[in-house]
């Protein structure tokens, strides 16, 4: 199936109302505002052990600005010594515009949604929708999966949604936001990387890559069903960190949440990496670049072969 940008401005669209669903739904839905606070408590609650504490805090602040700037540097490194020059270009102006997205979304939404879980002095500051660590983790992890080379993408895939993941569970345990702030900031990135993939795919279009390469497989299997694998580690994670703190006995109000607070997350995280991952296998037709071959009609008309 060819690359088209229209594909993936229509993705654009379907992340553009998800975002404000979501927006709706934490915000004015009673029940999940209720849920949403209880899977937080249970996260903080996690918080109280002083090592889990120090790791959360080193794990959230992997995407602090100047780590984010680092990564979108080692980002168009790779796509410049790739010679991809408009992924070189589009990467850092997609990871400015996610993080753009977050901070001008907060205080024009932003408002207090006060839980009895935290007391009256203790709630979430207003400005706290969509969260900015989870936008940039995730934007971190889906501009790697287009950047680097198909040969690499299930091996980056895992790595991504590992850090997108750990960093989203992390800002819980330190009570910085609610688990629908991270889903608002996944869907951001989502909607980012699906712009780029537009402008990219348009560019292809526009100027064929010259270069041709044999085919590269990679095949859905090879990345949804790793990627499952890291859904159901982290569960299974969660399940024994819960026992052997005792957190489902002392806190059996907020487990159920917690959990599916949890779950949501991680795979939300799965199906956003795995799917960027495959959209970006090589095809084989007229215009296709970033590793597919370049197309056999040429050939036939008698046209020389384009040099490795």
């Amino acid at each position: 199936m060819r690359h088209r940008p229209s594909h993936a401005l229509a993705a654009a669209v379907v992340c553009g109302v998800g975002l404000v669903l979501t927006g709706l739904i934490a915000f004015h839905w009673p029940l999940v505002r209720a849920h949403d606070a209880a899977s937080l408590a249970g996260f903080v609650a996690l918080g109280s052990y002083p090592r889990l504490h120090g790791l959360a805090d080193l794990v959230a602040n992997s995407v602090d600005p100047a780590p984010y700037a680092v990564f979108g540097g080692l980002l168009v490194l790779i796509a410049l010594v790739r010679r991809r020059w408009l992924l070189a270009l589009v990467v850092p102006l997609e990871m400015l515009g996610a993080a753009a997205t977050t901070e001008l979304l907060k205080p024009i939404v932003g408002r207090v949604r006060y839980s009895d879980w935290f007391g009256a002095h203790n709630q979430i500051a207003a400005a706290s929708w969509p969260s900015g660590h989870a936008t940039a983790s995730m934007t971190v992890a889906l501009c790697a999966v287009v950047v680097v080379p198909a040969v690499a993408r299930p091996v980056v895939a895992l790595l991504g949604c590992a850090l997108a993941i750990g960093v989203s569970y992390s800002i819980l345990i330190l009570r910085w936001h609610f688990p629908s702030d991270v889903l608002g900031g996944y869907i951001v990135a989502a909607l980012w990387i699906s712009l780029a993939l537009a402008v990219l795919w348009w560019g292809q279009d526009r100027w064929p890559a010259r270069n041709a390469h044999a085919p590269e497989t990679l095949g859905v299997r090879s990345l949804f069903l790793p990627l499952a694998g890291v859904a159901l580690f982290v569960g299974a994670a969660f399940g024994v960190l819960l026992i052997r703190t005792r957190l489902a006995a002392a806190y059996a109000s907020v487990h159920a949440s917690l959990l599916i607070g949890a779950a949501l997350i991680a795979m939300l995280a799965a199906v956003l990496v795995a799917s960027v991952a495959v959209v970006m296998r090589p095809v084989a037709t007229a215009g296709a670049g970033d590793g597919a071959p370049a197309p056999r009609a040429r050939y036939r008309l008698g046209l020389p072969r384009a040099r490795l």
